[in-house]
């Protein structure tokens, strides 16, 4: 495993293992999995409604706390300087743990600011090893970098992938010292990112799949990768990517597919922000059922 050393000088595995999307009946088994491959940076978040899950994997999977780097994020309901501090103590209770390595702000909307001051707070006190932002587009950056700010934050998570590289993005990351962590390294498979040509020629000149020259480009890049399998061969796969390295010509050849266009969604655009409401509001209410559900099983 290599790592990456943040601005506060804490070190980050720079190979992570998401749970996005994951079920919460999944999740505790997909950790477990993970970590037994080798895997010691989780990440999870606050509206995937599995921290629970990745806590008892955390507690069961038998590694010293110290060997892992856990990573969540706050949702945008919880954001404001006192909701952010009691929602960071929730997720820590959540996580079984007394600290969390990475707490990010999990999109540009709302008092983003207030949540902010209470991650920086949280962080003085020791609850926090790193802070950081997600989903924060270089404007916003800038803004929550220059401005109300005691601590710079330490990496922000956005889509990056070959379809939408970030390469400006990460230009501007690194003038603040901030690290770039890629969400959603394969764009999920959309536009046949794993039947894309170049991907696959380079692919063969190494003996490697295209999704594994995915996560070597980025990893030469200097970017933190959270990906995410359920299945455990795909888990290996995706973690055998330190025993090659790209040439630079086939890193250029990559960097051409870059169109500089999301694969998902433009947080600029208001029905979007509408869109980001509602899901949250979706997940709350199914969750609110499941548990509802759940106790009603366990009176009968």
């Amino acid at each position: 495993m290599e790592y990456v050393k943040l601005n506060n000088g804490v070190e980050m595995p720079i190979l992570g293992f998401g749970v996005y999307q994951i079920p919460a009946s999944d999740t505790k088994r997909c950790v477990l999995d993970a970590i037994k491959v080798g895997y010691r940076s989780i990440d999870t978040a606050q509206s995937y409604f599995n921290e629970s899950e990745v806590g008892e994997a955390i507690v069961e999977c038998g590694i010293p706390r110290e060997e892992l780097f856990i990573t969540t994020k706050i949702w945008i309901d919880n954001y404001g300087y006192e909701k952010c501090k009691e929602s960071v103590m929730e997720s820590l209770e959540k996580l079984k743990t007394d600290y969390i390595d990475l707490v990010l702000l999990h999109q540009p909307f709302s008092d983003y600011y207030g949540a902010y001051r209470a991650l920086e707070d949280l962080y003085e006190e020791g609850k926090i090893r790193a802070i950081g932002v997600s989903n924060f587009y270089p404007d916003r950056l800038s803004d929550i970098c220059l401005f109300e700010r005691k601590v710079i934050p330490a990496v922000n998570q956005v889509e990056t992938n070959p379809i939408n590289a970030q390469i400006k993005a990460q230009e501007n990351m690194e003038k603040y010292g901030v690290k770039l962590c890629a969400w959603a390294p394969f764009g999920e498979g959309r536009n046949g990112l794993f039947e894309n040509e170049t991907l696959v020629n380079i692919g063969k000149k190494y003996n490697k799949s295209s999704a594994q020259v995915i996560l070597r480009w980025l990893i030469q890049r200097g970017v933190i990768i959270a990906c995410k399998s359920t299945h455990i061969e795909r888990m290996e796969q995706n973690f055998n990517v330190f025993d090659f390295e790209l040439a630079n010509e086939d890193m250029e050849e990559i960097k051409k597919l870059d169109t500089t266009d999301s694969l998902f969604f433009n947080h600029q655009d208001p029905n979007m922000v509408e869109w980001f409401d509602n899901i949250v509001k979706q997940r709350r209410t199914n969750q609110d059922c499941r548990k509802e559900k759940k106790g009603w099983e366990n009176n009968e």
